[in-house]
């Protein structure tokens, strides 16, 4: 008997995606269903190309095929992406920007900056459209750990006004005021002038279309953090913070600002940084320099996702240094942890689209 395109999608109803909780047929990621005699074809549309569940959706697909309608067919599943998109703003620039997530912290020092370029370089090289925003104002990082410091933004045109072209590199575009200050260059702003220098880098450069663009904030809940949030559509945010008790007193200020209701930015997850030191001639050993699994206890504490937890090795910060994002590193544990993390954060915001109507461009 010929397989019929209704008991393929009936088969498919038992395949859920483990992350948004509904069958992959209901959440409408089915698509271009073909039969041919016992050839069964179909693609299946992931929420964004950093899904760390591809594998297993793909693994799914087959078996509901071979369990529920024939266990001769030969099954072909097309696996792509679409990044999904919660808009809900009218800001002409970023109109083809379809997440932007904040990397915040609530004090100097727990590696903000680190965590955010290799989200940004993760992202990217799971093949999603990438930018990142340098929004440390005064201590501007992001040319150095991109290997850049010593280019500048070009001109650009965007819907008939000249823009500021992003610098790129790794497959991400890159803008911060640090391209327009010299190394020994002090950036001496008040408040509102930093606040006015932020939005220019958002509103005068020509981002194009972007599944994500990440913001690297400075530390603290200061105007710059309290500017970004009142005039810029965040998806949400993630909070980067080590597990000492100091730091965590900080970085509960930093979700409680978010949490406001005047702001109301929804936070992602958290990253534990430094959360171990492992020597690189003793790679199986964890000291815990900074204490034990300290944000690990605040995000259960505060029903927040636990991102990842990133050890404090050497190669990392050597990585950031030489403008080479330790996530590019070859089949090492750092960079294994950094890329889970990348995929984590996809995750977050997935599931949180999820939670409001979406756009699926």
């Amino acid at each position: 008997m010929s397989i019929t395109t209704e008991q393929v999608i009936d088969a498919l109803k038992y395949v859920d995606d483990p992350d948004l909780k509904k069958d992959i047929v209901t959440l409408g990621m089915v698509k271009d269903v073909v039969v041919n005699g016992k050839d069964v074809s179909f693609t299946v549309v992931l929420t964004t190309p950093a899904c760390p569940m591809k594998d297993m959706i793909h693994k799914a697909c087959v078996n509901a095929i071979l369990h529920f309608v024939d266990k001769e067919a030969e099954v072909n599943v097309n696996m792509t992406a679409t990044v999904t998109s919660k808009k809900s703003h009218d800001n002409a620039t970023l109109s083809q920007v379809k997440n932007i997530i904040a990397v915040a912290s609530g004090k100097g020092g727990v590696g903000k900056s680190t965590i955010a370029a290799n989200i940004a370089v993760g992202l990217a090289k799971m093949g999603a459209k990438v930018g990142i925003v340098d929004a440390d104002i005064y201590g501007p990082s992001l040319p150095i750990m991109f290997g850049c410091e010593k280019e500048m933004p070009g001109p650009a045109e965007f819907e008939g006004k000249s823009k500021m072209k992003p610098v790129e590199n790794y497959g991400v575009k890159l803008n911060s005021i640090g391209f327009m200050a010299g190394p020994n260059q002090a950036i001496a702003m008040r408040g509102p002038m930093a606040s006015k220098a932020l939005m220019q880098l958002f509103n005068d450069t020509a981002w194009g279309e972007l599944d994500y663009l990440i913001v690297d904030l400075p530390p603290g809940t200061g105007d710059i953090q309290i500017s970004l949030c009142s005039q810029i559509p965040l998806t949400g945010a993630i909070v980067v913070c080590t597990p000492q008790d100091v730091a965590i007193a900080d970085a509960r200020k930093g979700i409680a600002l978010f949490n406001l209701p005047t702001i109301n930015v929804p936070v992602l997850g958290l990253v534990e940084n430094m959360a171990w030191f492992t020597p690189t001639e003793l790679p199986e050993n964890k000291y815990y320099i900074f204490g034990k699994d300290g944000v690990k206890h605040l995000a259960a504490e505060m029903n927040i996702p636990l991102i990842a937890q990133i050890p404090l090795v050497q190669s990392i910060r050597e990585s950031s240094d030489a403008g080479r994002p330790a996530v590019l590193q070859d089949n090492t544990p750092q960079s294994k942890a950094m890329m889970e993390m990348a995929q984590a954060v996809a995750q977050q915001v997935a599931i949180k689209n999820s939670m409001a109507p979406v756009e699926m461009n």
